[in-house]
């Protein structure tokens, strides 16, 4: 475990997912977290972004992390609105998504919170440790049998 300041590097091991609450609001322009449909600020409509829940196993610890959205992209191989997408053609994908990246191995980058309310340590990165590691999309594709899964 290498460590940098705020910063760990650690091997981990996914556990599982919260499939339940994964992505929040956004505006479209000026990216500030909204609950409404138009931003208050420019206007703009609104976009999804990763904020994933998960736990991860390292060589001494159980973890709860939080991963947002540009590792997340990293993980899904996809925006949050196409999973968001994916997921409402396919409701039990986030079951399935569980399945498929449970035991996958990473190294992951984890910080401290920066801010004092945030409860879970934050993966800033995360390098799959396996050269045959497919993003989750495409996996779930794949075992939902629609084209495009490779």
């Amino acid at each position: 475990m290498e460590r940098e300041g705020r910063r760990r590097r650690v091997a981990c091991t996914i556990l599982a997912i919260d499939d339940t609450d994964m992505f929040y609001r956004v505006c479209a322009v000026c990216e500030r977290t909204i609950s409404t449909p138009t931003c208050c600020l420019c206007g703009s409509s609104t976009k999804r972004l990763f904020r994933i829940l998960m736990s991860v196993a390292t060589d001494s610890a159980v973890l709860t992390v939080v991963c947002f959205d540009r590792v997340a992209r990293l993980l899904f191989g996809c925006s949050a609105d196409e999973f968001f997408h994916f997921v409402k053609l396919h409701p039990f994908s986030g079951l399935t998504l569980n399945e498929v990246l449970e035991g996958e191995m990473f190294t992951m980058t984890l910080s401290k919170p920066m801010n004092a309310n945030a409860q879970h340590t934050r993966v800033a990165s995360a390098v799959p440790l396996s050269s045959v590691f497919r993003p989750a999309i495409h996996l779930l594709k794949q075992c939902y049998g629609l084209p495009h899964a490779s």
